[in-house]
């Protein structure tokens, strides 16, 4: 049990505390980019005081958390780039208050309503896990005494949409692109009879049949790099 634990995480190398990517960035951009959606959604929607217990709407829904985490801490993950926030989450909301509505019963509800969710971010090109959160939050929303309607999309709508602006200005300024891009390398030369890095990496993701949360974009450049700098080494010990 213990070699489970520990077998991935042992494999996640120590993030600084300072630097583009330091867990210090990550932290305070999350923190920034949460009291931006609370307090604008809020505002916009003249819910009350952020803090009063009797809002007519939530100002924040919980599953903007696991969203922060993804944009501010991890900005180059497929799964926290712009459109997987914005339409992971917007779609699953939909479609949970969809099924609420529709079903009534909260455990039909919420179990069809995750399950949509993930095939239809998944065809859309948006997987993003928090998207799961809400369609379960709202499933939960519709069938319960409360009986949300589609006008409970707003606060999410707001949430998301003020979370996506904090994480392309917070990530740009402190020094990471985002939306994420690749870095480029220098490609190294290879046999004409060779298969391009590219092509080679996505055949073995085909063979291992597995979903990493890495562009095969990042993989390329990673290789590249990594080839380079091997190569480079090799011809320091030669001379």
């Amino acid at each position: 049990m213990i070699e489970f634990l520990t077998s991935r995480s042992a494999a996640l190398l120590p993030q600084k505390v300072t630097g583009h990517l330091g867990w210090l960035r990550g932290a305070i951009g999350a923190a920034l980019g949460i009291a931006c959606a609370g307090a604008i959604t809020a505002l916009v929607l003249k819910t009350g005081s952020v803090g009063s217990g009797n809002l007519a709407f939530a100002w924040l829904v919980a599953p903007m958390g696991a969203s922060a985490v993804l944009v501010f801490a991890v900005p180059a993950s497929p799964l926290a780039q712009p459109w997987p926030l914005i339409g992971g989450n917007l779609l699953s909301t939909a479609i949970g208050l969809g099924f609420g509505q529709y079903l009534g019963s909260p455990l039909l509800a919420t179990s069809f309503g995750v399950g949509t969710a993930i095939a239809v971010m998944s065809l859309a090109r948006c997987l993003h896990p928090p998207g799961g959160a809400c369609a379960l939050l709202c499933a939960l929303g519709a069938t319960g005494s409360e009986a949300w309607g589609w006008d409970h999309m707003l606060p999410i709508v707001f949430n998301v949409i003020v979370i996506a602006l904090a994480g392309w200005l917070y990530n740009n300024l402190t020094g990471h692109s985002w939306p994420h891009k690749a870095k480029l390398s220098p490609a190294v030369r290879t046999s004409p009879d060779i298969p391009s890095t590219h092509e080679a990496l996505e055949e073995v993701l085909a063979e291992w049949n597995e979903v990493l949360d890495v562009d095969v974009d990042d993989l390329d450049a990673l290789f590249q790099a990594l080839r380079r700098r091997i190569n480079l080494r090799n011809s320091k010990k030669a001379e």
